[in-house]
């Protein structure tokens, strides 16, 4: 799995994560969320602000969480 794959990233921290409410993670806790994933295998660096933003968004989505 690579940053790109953001829905499959956002089901995978929904399912690891389910009493989080995606809105209320910082960046910094995400981004090591995602990389401890034990299907993602992507260079750190990779990782930008619109990247971590489109995964917290998809896992909103995935939450059903309303804005």
């Amino acid at each position: 799995m690579k940053w790109t794959d953001t829905q499959e990233i956002a089901i995978q921290l929904a399912d690891e994560h389910p009493d989080v409410d995606p809105r209320n993670i910082n960046f910094v806790d995400l981004r090591q969320w995602v990389m401890n994933l034990p299907e993602f295998d992507d260079d750190p660096e990779r990782s930008g602000e619109r990247v971590l933003e489109a995964i917290q968004l998809a896992w909103m989505d995935e939450a059903d969480v309303d804005d």
